[in-house]
């Protein structure tokens, strides 16, 4: 991909959701109470909420609309306002809600920013990882951790279906995971190897940085996959759904050139 030359209102967007995010990533590493419990559930007695999303989802629509009133949001906790600009945040303040209960360290904050409903800023922080994510349209992606410095994501070179690693989710309402099972052990024959790692937005990232050749996942909403999806595509990986459909709730692919069309033709035969 070619980069064109940053718009300054998606630089201005980008460093915008880097410091939300960033502060609601340390406000989730550091103030995660010891005793820590469910403060609702949403589409099933699994799907949890905690009081730190809550928290964490004030914090970051509490620092944007300080910097930018006009702005509308969409958020899983509850933030929905349309707003006037032109620019809409979606924010997922918690993806990987379930690890983050029970202290396991997959667990990310995402933030996306569209214009006219164009993905054009997106970051993911994974405090436990000490890594972020971002990528702004026409830019490319890039990430920040361990290594010096910034390092360029680049999705993984071309490999058949049959050698490459895939990730995926399972819904939270058990006559859809069964189906999912279901697709899942028809699917892993066919493959390396699947993994599960609970978080959309960082199994998104996995595919930008070339630890997974390919990821899907059946019943994501916006907020899970808007910034994944946009570092995703900037790294070099074909995202979408079901054939000549964008990635939704029905089904979200993102993998390497070579993975995506065999991986989205089987998911599609499976019924996925």
């Amino acid at each position: 991909m070619t980069d064109v030359t940053p718009d300054p209102l998606h630089a201005e967007l980008l460093k915008i959701a880097q410091e939300a995010a960033h502060r609601a990533g340390e406000l989730l590493r550091d103030g995660r109470p010891a005793d820590l419990a469910v403060a609702a559930t949403k589409s099933s007695p699994i799907d949890v909420v905690t009081e730190m999303d809550i928290a964490a989802e004030k914090l970051i629509t509490g620092l944007i609309a300080d910097r930018r009133p006009d702005d509308g949001f969409l958020g899983e906790e509850g933030a929905a306002t349309e707003g006037t600009s032109g620019i809409r945040w979606v924010v997922d303040p918690l993806d990987g809600t379930v690890n983050y209960l029970y202290g396991l360290p997959t667990w990310a904050v995402s933030i996306c920013a569209e214009q006219d409903g164009e993905r054009v800023a997106g970051v993911v922080v994974a405090p436990m990882r000490g890594e972020t994510y971002h990528a702004l349209l026409g830019g490319g992606a890039w990430a920040t951790g361990a290594w010096e410095g910034e390092r360029r994501l680049t999705c993984r070179s071309a490999a058949p279906l049959d050698q490459a690693l895939v990730s995926t989710g399972f819904n939270y309402v058990a006559d859809v995971r069964a189906e999912q099972a279901e697709i899942a052990r028809r699917l892993i024959p066919l493959v390396r190897d699947i993994r599960r790692g609970g978080s959309a937005a960082i199994d998104l990232c996995d595919v930008a940085a070339g630890r997974l050749d390919g990821y899907y996942e059946r019943g994501l909403h916006p907020w899970d996959l808007a910034a994944g999806d946009l570092i995703a595509r900037e790294a070099g990986a074909v995202t979408g759904g079901r054939p000549g459909e964008p990635p939704t709730g029905a089904l979200t692919i993102a993998a390497t050139p070579a993975v995506f069309e065999p991986l989205q033709r089987l998911l599609t035969d499976f019924g996925a």
